[in-house]
């Protein structure tokens, strides 16, 4: 069995974050939404610091990818950690990457002495339901996601 791993992106991988941002989106049915480009995610990532990307390979092969960033819980009083994206390609699914991802983000999470590591997921995507259960996850149903992007999120900011 190939060696499975995680390693942390540099700046040099900024297409290759972007190469896994794409993939996740036609998963997701959402390719037109993408507007991240290698630029954006350099600045923002790593000359910025707002983000962290781990990546998941299998015998040397990134395959997979974990993008997140802390929040902060006013209950807890201190930070937590995000996941914003959590992707692994088709074909190496099952091998125990995506565990291994989230099992390398808790350990971030504790070592960094944060509250909670938390995350969403569309409700049609129940492999992926399933998955987060079996290790334990609690979905909070209570919870309803908001946004505000675009003209509505200028509109309001201009008031």
């Amino acid at each position: 069995m190939a060696n499975l791993g995680v390693r942390k992106a540099t700046e040099k991988d900024a297409k290759l974050i972007l190469y896994f941002i794409k993939k996740l989106a036609q998963y997701e049915n959402m390719e037109e939404q993408v507007v991240a480009d290698e630029n954006l995610l350099k600045e923002w990532i790593f000359n910025k610091n707002k983000a962290e990307v781990l990546f998941a390979t299998y015998g040397g092969l990134e395959v997979g990818f974990a993008l997140y960033f802390h929040n902060f819980s006013t209950f807890l009083g201190r930070a937590g950690i995000y996941l914003e994206d959590l992707f692994v390609l088709e074909e190496y699914r099952g091998k125990g990457l995506g565990k291994l991802l989230l099992k390398t983000l808790a350990k971030i999470t504790v070592e960094r002495g944060c509250g909670r590591l938390e995350w969403s997921c569309l409700d049609w995507n129940k492999p992926s339901i399933d998955f987060y259960h079996g290790l334990g996850a609690k979905m909070l149903d209570e919870w309803k996601s908001f946004r505000l992007t675009g003209n509505e999120l200028k509109k309001l900011a201009n008031e």
